[in-house]
């Protein structure tokens, strides 16, 4: 008689988890069924720990994907199916696609889960979240001419578990401006004002968002940081610059930042040949909130920093068996221009 395995136990499950030595493991272990996908979610010490970024690659077929273990330098023995649209970030376990939608001629922002959507099983329930259309003031003369509206998207926490604390923020390129939804209380998305007080671009050109505490922060291609809380709304008044920009010098530069109860950038610095780029050098900031400067680091207190197309993250070799400290892993990313 086979197990049904939504009715096991929880906390007998939680000692299971406990007992996970392996990401690739803990991974399986969340892939049974939902039951056992909250519990690997919800331990958040534990999860932290066997949560490793993974590559996603196309294997071949139409929509069909596989994971790229780095820590064991595998391909993981399952594919998924997920929109051959356009990837524009990764975050919390999710991916972020965009895509023209052709019967009302607007642009759409997608959820997708991939663990949810394993080939050769029913997908789960949720494993694909359509969100409102995107149009912000400007959007139309786009439509047309682009199909990567979106720039880079983001996600605050798991849509599924935590809905009303889900908050998607994308940077489109209108002006390379910010909006954002909550999932759980909002119907329609809120476009942020671009004018914040003694700022040079204030929310304009914005390369990468990430949210601290109550608060999110973006970064624009000047290297200042701007703050909006979304229970306050996004009105000019709630609009903050809380970092000032510091000066890349010769090279163009792309900027990531990324929150482990901290502030911290990442400057990428770039040579541009007639065919090609080049990555010359990385440089990394941690923020004074009192000062509003950025201070230059020249160690990552033994961290690993992941940055690229997917979400900035930071973590500890202690969190995450197998990478190795203070190196910067980098996911290559899109050159874009704006209007």
């Amino acid at each position: 008689m086979e197990r049904d395995w939504e009715t096991f136990p929880k906390h007998l499950l939680d000692s299971v988890a406990e007992k996970l030595p392996k990401p690739s493991d803990y991974l399986g272990f969340s892939l049974v069924c939902k039951s056992r996908y909250s519990v690997a979610k919800d331990n958040s010490t534990k999860h932290a720990s066997m949560t490793a970024p993974m590559l996603l690659f196309n294997s071949g077929k139409k929509d069909y994907c596989s994971f790229y273990d780095l820590i064991s330098q595998k391909v993981l023995n399952f594919q998924v199916n997920v929109p051959r649209t356009r990837l524009v970030g990764s975050s919390k376990g999710w991916l972020i696609f965009t895509e023209k939608n052709t019967v009302d001629r607007t642009f759409s922002v997608t959820l997708v889960n991939p663990l949810f959507r394993i080939i050769g099983r029913e997908d789960k329930a949720n494993s694909l979240i359509r969100l409102p259309h995107l149009t912000p003031r400007g959007w139309k003369k786009w439509y047309k001419n682009s199909r990567r509206y979106v720039r880079k998207a983001t996600i605050s926490a798991d849509p599924v578990l935590h809905q009303n604390d889900c908050i998607v923020t994308v940077i489109h390129l209108e002006r390379g401006r910010s909006a954002f939804i909550n999932l759980g209380k909002d119907t329609k998305w809120t476009y942020v004002d671009e004018k914040v007080d003694d700022a040079l671009l204030g929310f304009h050109m914005i390369e990468e968002v990430a949210s601290l505490g109550n608060k999110f922060y973006a970064v624009n291609c000047w290297s200042e940081v701007l703050s909006f809380d979304v229970a306050a709304g996004c009105s000019s008044s709630n609009t903050k610059l809380v970092g000032r920009g510091c000066d890349p010098g010769e090279y163009d530069t792309k900027h990531y930042i990324g929150e482990k109860n901290t502030l911290w950038m990442v400057q990428r610095y770039l040579k541009f040949g007639s065919s090609k780029r080049m990555t010359k050098k990385f440089r990394v900031f941690e923020l004074n909130f009192r000062g509003a400067e950025w201070t230059e680091k020249n160690t990552l207190d033994d961290a690993a920093l992941f940055v690229g197309e997917n979400s900035s993250v930071r973590k500890l070799p202690a969190e995450v068996v197998g990478f190795e400290s203070n190196c910067i892993y980098f996911n290559h990313d899109f050159d874009y221009g704006y209007r």
